[in-house]
């Protein structure tokens, strides 16, 4: 079962130093984190921002390139977590036609953001990331989940590199 979910912050994870976009479920009860590279970052902050550039970035290529040829996102999708990686798909509507594209979870919630296409969760998903191997010492996994179990939307600001 998808579960759509929002934005709800994207920060720096206090022990391994690399952003984290933070999902949350409309409901508020299910928190999905997903740590990205500082330039995926950088592309959502971005938006988030509503910071305009002075020539496309990739996703506002994507984005300006589908518009193009007329498909539409209709959602994405991170759709599995295996080995600590999480997984997604970009679907388009193209002429009335359901295309799926792989996708880093990073660059399909840019493009959602560029969009306004809906981001969703399949619910084992957010299960298995419960059980995630944040970092390989105990100490320090012990430490993050922690953290992230304690977060509260105050402590979810404006993303600073």
């Amino acid at each position: 079962m998808e579960i759509e979910m929002t934005i709800k912050g994207l920060m720096i994870d206090p022990v391994t130093n690399m952003p984290i976009v933070i999902l949350k479920d409309k409901e508020g009860e299910r928190v999905l984190p997903i740590w990205v590279g500082v330039f995926e970052a950088n592309a959502i902050a971005l938006q988030i921002e509503n910071i305009s550039t002075p020539r496309p970035m990739t996703h506002d290529l994507i984005r300006n390139i589908l518009s193009e040829i007329e498909a539409d996102v209709q959602r994405i999708v991170v759709c599995e977590l295996r080995e600590n990686t999480f997984y997604a798909m970009i679907y388009l509507d193209r002429e009335g036609e359901t295309m799926a594209i792989d996708a880093r979870p990073s660059d399909a919630i840019a493009l959602a953001l560029r969009t306004k296409s809906p981001i969703f969760v399949e619910d084992d998903v957010v299960e298995s990331a419960k059980g995630l191997d944040l970092t390989k010492d105990t100490t320090d996994s012990e430490r993050l989940q922690k953290w992230l179990e304690g977060l509260n939307p105050d402590d979810l600001g404006k993303y600073k590199m």
